[in-house]
């Protein structure tokens, strides 16, 4: 989990899929957190991203890194943790935009999962694969 917790905080950005109905959606996502030992994202429960994990939390992220031109891509679940207050003070406290963007405890809206189930890999640009992790 570290590695892969590693490989993305150091971009600015990673993908995340999930499935609509017959189709897929996917868009751009931050900084992760660590807590707990486990990879956090966040989101905003009116957010197209919340809705569809409610009803289908497999998801797939996935990351380039130019420098090391290299991808990871991340095979695993959304765990809905949004009633765990320490998951989210431990969000507020690593963005120091957060409160200000409405992500407060007290906000019913404010969205936390974790991942799970994970089976992900690195792959080279030839899409050999470099190293595999199951956390």
């Amino acid at each position: 989990m570290e590695e892969v917790f590693n490989y993305l905080k150091t971009l600015e950005v990673n993908f995340l899929a999930t499935k609509a109905g017959d189709t897929v959606s996917c868009r751009p996502f931050g900084d992760p957190v660590k807590f707990d030992n486990k990879i956090y994202m966040l989101t905003h429960a009116e957010k197209s991203v919340a809705k569809q994990l409610a009803k289908n939390n497999t998801v797939c992220i996935v990351a380039y890194n130019p420098e090391k031109k290299n991808w990871l891509r991340i095979f695993c679940e959304a765990i809905d943790d949004s009633n765990n207050i320490a998951a989210k003070q431990a969000i507020i406290n690593e963005f120091d935009w957060a409160e200000e963007a409405g992500y407060t405890l007290d906000n019913p809206n404010f969205k936390c999962y974790y991942l799970a189930s994970a089976q992900a890999e690195i792959r080279d640009s030839e899409g050999d694969i470099l190293a595999k992790y199951t956390f």
